[in-house]
């Protein structure tokens, strides 16, 4: 079950929904999000871990709901002389998905893994840490 809810979209879409057959849809899309966002890491343990929070969860999957709902075909652009319309780089079946800042607002790392993430041996630092021979990072 998706951390969003039907209410959560409605609320920040600015209207309810219309039905069950509705709100049926929007629950399968919240649930699809959360599947994806699943693929790349356990959510559930990430916000037990304290990164992510609950509500920002909360948002990201009801504004790519919001997405679905008010474009769902994913189209770019449209004209209406001489009809012509656009689907862009995603193409038409990509109907859910997370952006960028939405992808660093959920990650436990701040970003998410893939294949061209680099990240080096040992730049993790943190408090108590040596940065360098030199440099001390102080305790808080």
């Amino acid at each position: 079950m998706a951390y969003a809810t039907v209410t959560d979209v409605a609320t920040r879409l600015g209207r309810p929904f219309k039905g069950q057959t509705e709100s049926d849809q929007w629950t399968a899309w919240l649930e699809d999000i959360e599947a994806i966002i699943n693929g790349r890491f356990n959510l559930e343990s990430a916000i037990a871990a304290g990164k992510p929070t609950e509500a920002v969860v909360k948002m990201v999957e009801a504004n790519a709901v919001i997405r679905k709902i008010n474009n769902p075909t994913g189209k770019r652009s449209e004209r209406i002389d001489d009809y012509y319309y656009d689907y862009g780089e995603r193409g038409s079946s990509e109907g859910l998905y997370l952006n960028d800042d939405e992808w660093a607002l959920i990650a436990p790392n701040g970003s998410p893994d893939g294949a061209f993430t680099i990240r080096p041996y040992g730049t993790e630092r943190g408090p108590g840490d040596w940065v360098h021979p030199d440099v001390w990072v102080p305790l808080p």
